[in-house]
Formats: C-alpha cells, structure tokens, sequence
C-alpha cells in the first residue's frame, strides 16, 4: 500500500474540502501524488486523502468542525530560485490566500506555508554574521521573500 513505506506523515484536519486541496496541492510541487482515498460513504468530500507532498507523505482527514487549522503548524516548501518562489506564492493565493511576513502566508483552505528560498538559508547560516544578521532583518520587512533583497541586505547594500 502506497505511503506505508515512511513511518512518519503530517496529518492535516479539515473541516471540508480535504480532497480538493490534496489534489491541489499535488499539482504544485514535483513528486507529489496522491496516494489512496477513502470515501466512507462520502465521495464528494473524502474522510481520508493520503499523499505524497514534494516526496514527503501526508494525508487529510476531513473530521468536520471539530478542530480547525491554525498557522502553528505549517508546511515548509525550500525553492530553488526566484521563479520557484514566485510561482509556489501566486499559486498558493489563488483563490483567496492571504499573505503574511516573511514568506508565510495561508492558502484559500486554511492552511499555513513557508515559502522558503534555499538561498536565504545558506545566507542566514553563514560565518559572517553580520552579514548574516543584515539578511534575517532584510526579511523582516518582506511578505514574498525577494532574493535579490536578501542578497543585497547580506552584501551590506541598501534594500530596494
């Protein structure tokens, strides 16, 4: 059975829609699919959806209004470039998302991301830390996270 094999999967509680933002959510990242669904008599909206996210298992479970989705807990997506940030960001606010600071935001179901450049990362964790401090403050004052910003706050140039 498909996802059995990783012993550990984030669970996400839905109050509807778990099945709509699992097959969204596969769209956008490669090694992404979905993996099982089980209707329990429901096939318009499915109890339980397994995926697989960016190569990391997770499943939704559509409870009802139990719980609800908080920004405590979030999915962390590293981008390669600009164009990855770029494109994961718009997708993820279409339809309603709303931004936040420093590259989170929250889609149209309610769940929280980090749209996390593996630039900005490298540039926080390096031995200069000055430099290192300059960036991390650069990122405070970002929604999108803008790379070249980062860069430039690191290299000790003015921020655009």
């Amino acid at each position: 059975m498909a996802g059995l094999e990783k012993k550990v999967r984030v669970c996400l509680w839905f109050q509807k829609g778990g099945h709509e933002a699992a097959t969204y959510y596969v769209s956008l990242l490669p090694d992404s699919r979905i993996d099982a669904v089980f209707e329990h008599g429901n096939a318009v909206d499915p109890m339980v959806v397994e995926f697989t996210l960016g190569g990391a298992p997770m499943m939704i479970l559509t409870g009802g209004d139990m719980y609800k989705l908080t920004p405590a807990a979030s999915i962390s997506v590293l981008t390669k470039d600009q164009a990855e940030t770029d494109r994961l960001w718009s997708a993820l606010l279409d339809g309603g998302g709303q931004e936040s600071m420093c590259g989170w935001l929250e889609d149209r179901f309610g769940v929280a991301w980090q749209i996390v450049p593996e630039k900005m990362v490298r540039l926080f964790h390096d031995p200069d830390t000055a430099a290192a401090s300059r960036a991390r403050e650069a990122m405070f004052t970002m929604r999108k996270i803008d790379i070249a910003g980062i860069e430039a706050a690191f290299a000790g140039k003015a921020v655009q």
